[in-house]
């Protein structure tokens, strides 16, 4: 009987001991359950907000008056109750930028919303909400503080004190929270910021929380040189910069159709998902600001969350409260219209595309840009890639993409390369089209037949939904007008089955 009561006593304990240690980095081919539960909540709203969104300005060194900080109808109840709303699983709250000030009244610094117009704690507002509609919460923290005078100190470690002080009243005082999103890296040698020290103190307080610094990968361990996300498609080839990290960031790159999961550190292998972020803003913007700016386009949001949620990868769209300290209507409305376009179901997996019958088959185009290393080829096109692109050196030109004709489609998105024009903050851009007019033929019965016919400007993304299934042995896109020689970045042909 007593060997019986200590085993029952013992069992428990062994099992937390295993969560414990299955949700801290080790090698692994397979996620553990931190990544697991990462994975499995696939896609948050993230939240820019705090002193920056009063000035219209993006980033700040730490010398905007803590006064210029006073939202005249400060409601996170509401950002939440619109991420419930709009599907999000988890939101992913700014509580310290570059700028320094602090959502929340924190004791080590006088830069905090306590000391401002309106001193309630918007970090508790947000965690008691999420509480409130079942949503999990998850905090972004700068490493990089300019405001902080310990921050100069010579020894980083007095630094890397006073950030684990304010971590540990984050982690202590706000319950759960799923993930801690770290930025601000590069201001320093990655060895200076003392990650392995904040990973172990979050470890302590919320073993499950899932942690990562932006920019987590490197060509070479031990220098600083990167690849993007897209062109890692192979295990095993590049190193931690940041050691340990439970996920990988590289803000705002997207990763590859065929993005890989092993990276290495000292000699060994780890399995690590990505997390992507978006702007729901078409101008780029992570801060609100006064004036209203556009949202992206519907067809563009829901191919870029398939797009992003594949591949055991996740994905956090920035919608970000203006000064009023409220989410805009409109936005509110842009990101639950998504919500309901996409079918999110609360407690069922996050939807999915359908089978892509066109990735890596061969593509060929009666233009290409001239371009010594086939840059601009029409192969890009089809490579499962959204970094690279194929481009005419002249205004008209027609692509062939090669498919199987015993597959079926019905769907098909092309991602049009725009003109960018740079707006004055140095972060928002305008996006401006090329391809004005245009036609998707298939060759059905022995000759080209048109499915569709485009007659105004494609666009970041133009979607074609086909009410009949296809099969062809190849697909055609004539460009008919363009404002400058065309350029796209992908072509996805699909087989969405019986779904619209």
């Amino acid at each position: 009987m007593r060997t019986i009561r200590f085993l029952s006593f013992l069992f428990p304990a062994l099992i937390s001991l295993h969560v414990s240690i299955a949700q801290t980095l080790l090698p692994a081919t397979s996620p553990n359950l931190a990544q697991q539960a990462m994975i499995k909540r696939g896609y948050g709203m993230f939240i820019h907000f705090g002193v920056n969104t009063f000035t219209d300005m993006e980033w700040s060194d730490g010398s905007i008056p803590v006064e210029k900080y006073n939202p005249s109808q400060l409601d996170p109840e509401q950002w939440v109750r619109t991420a419930k709303e709009a599907g999000f699983r988890y939101v992913l709250l700014i509580t310290k930028h570059h700028d320094g000030f602090c959502l929340w009244d924190s004791k080590y610094t006088t830069y905090d919303v306590a000391s401002s117009p309106v001193k309630t704690d918007v970090v508790k507002a947000v965690s008691d909400a999420c509480k409130k509609y079942g949503i999990q919460f998850a905090v972004y923290y700068s490493l990089w503080d300019r405001h902080e005078a310990s921050y100069k100190d010579k020894d980083p470690q007095v630094y890397i004190n006073y950030m684990l002080n304010q971590l540990t009243e984050l982690f202590t005082n706000y319950g759960s929270i799923c993930e801690l999103w770290l930025d601000g890296g590069w201001d320093r040698k990655p060895e200076q910021w003392g990650v392995d020290q904040i990973y172990k103190l979050v470890k302590k307080y919320s073993p499950a929380c899932a942690v990562s610094v932006n920019h987590t990968i490197v060509n070479e361990e031990g220098k600083r040189k990167f690849t993007p996300p897209a062109d890692m498609t192979v295990d095993n080839k590049y190193y931690f910069q940041y050691f340990p990290s439970d996920f990988r960031l590289w803000d705002p790159k997207l990763a590859n159709k065929a993005d890989k999961k092993q990276y290495l550190h000292e000699g060994k292998s780890y399995y690590l998902p990505f997390e992507h972020t978006l702007c729901l803003s078409h101008r780029w913007n992570w801060f609100q600001k006064s004036m209203n700016l556009p949202v992206r386009e519907a067809d563009e949001l829901e191919e870029l969350f398939y797009w992003c949620t594949d591949n055991q990868n996740s994905l956090v769209i920035n919608v970000p409260p203006d000064q009023t300290g409220r989410i805009r209507e409109y936005e509110a409305n842009a990101v639950i219209e998504l919500g309901n376009r996409l079918g999110i179901t609360a407690g069922k997996p996050l939807p999915r595309n359908g089978r892509f019958i066109s990735l890596l088959q061969p593509a060929t185009a009666t233009s290409t840009w001239p371009d010594n290393d086939n840059r601009y080829d029409a192969a890009k096109l089809t490579d499962g890639n959204l970094d690279s692109r194929w481009a005419s050196k002249d205004t008209l030109a027609t692509i062939e993409i090669a498919l199987n004709p015993a597959q079926s489609f019905n769907k098909i998105s092309i991602f049009e390369y725009k003109d960018t024009k740079e707006l004055p903050d140095g972060f928002s851009q305008v996006r401006l089209p090329r391809i004005q007019e245009y036609s998707v033929d298939a060759w059905l019965n022995g000759q080209w037949q048109t499915v569709y016919l485009g007659q105004e400007p494609m666009g970041d993304c133009k979607v074609i939904r086909l009410v009949r299934s296809y099969r062809s042995s190849k697909l055609r896109l004539r460009i008919t007008k363009a404002s400058a020689p065309p350029s796209i970045y992908e072509i996805h042909v699909i087989d969405r089955g019986n779904r619209k």
